[in-house]
């Protein structure tokens, strides 16, 4: 399956099915941005053509929870509830029904499920600011998550650029006030 499936939202460039559900960041193929794009398993199922695209349950075998005609494929790992190919969500190698995901989301028990991110480069910059500690705090937070994921849409380490700045100048600025005195 090598047909486009989505766009880079840098560059507006296709981007195959390789990069999608990856663990870590994956480049870009067109423009090299780091990504990382998760899809439910049932956007990659392919329809034939006069057939439904879910097995409808026969009798004597397991239906799933949330939709009773149709045949389940897999159970959750968390509840065990039994889910067809539409409601598994796969995770980290794990099968999770839509409930779990929420539970998870909402009491942060599913590791690597992200509800929310901190934007550290927003956070060093506004320790430039601040005096006499913020500075060293500020070239601290910029150093340890330079790498870390900045936001969910793609922003540039401007901010941490100009942290940097900012604290260097503080910085200088007290040595020069203290080597005067």
């Amino acid at each position: 399956m090598n047909s486009p499936l989505a766009q880079c939202p840098e560059c507006r460039g296709s981007l195959l099915d390789g990069v999608f559900n990856q663990p870590d960041l994956a480049p870009c193929p067109t423009c090299g941005v780091p990504l990382q794009i998760e899809l439910f398993p049932a956007f990659f199922r392919r329809i034939s053509p006069g057939r439904d695209a879910e097995a409808v349950m026969i009798d004597g075998e397991s239906s799933c929870f949330y939709h009773p005609a149709k045949k389940a494929v897999q159970p959750c790992d968390a509840c065990g509830r039994f889910l067809c190919a539409l409601c598994d969500c796969e995770l980290n190698a794990k099968h999770y029904c839509p409930g779990c995901i929420e539970m998870g989301k909402a009491k942060g028990k599913i590791k690597n499920l992200e509800n929310r991110r901190s934007l550290n480069d927003s956070i060093a910059m506004m320790l430039a600011f601040v005096p006499f500690f913020g500075p060293p705090v500020s070239l601290y937070m910029v150093i340890r998550y330079w790498k870390a994921p900045r936001s969910v849409i793609h922003v540039s380490r401007w901010r941490f650029i100009v942290a940097i700045i900012l604290s260097l100048l503080q910085i200088a600025g007290w040595v020069l006030i203290f080597a005067g005195v």
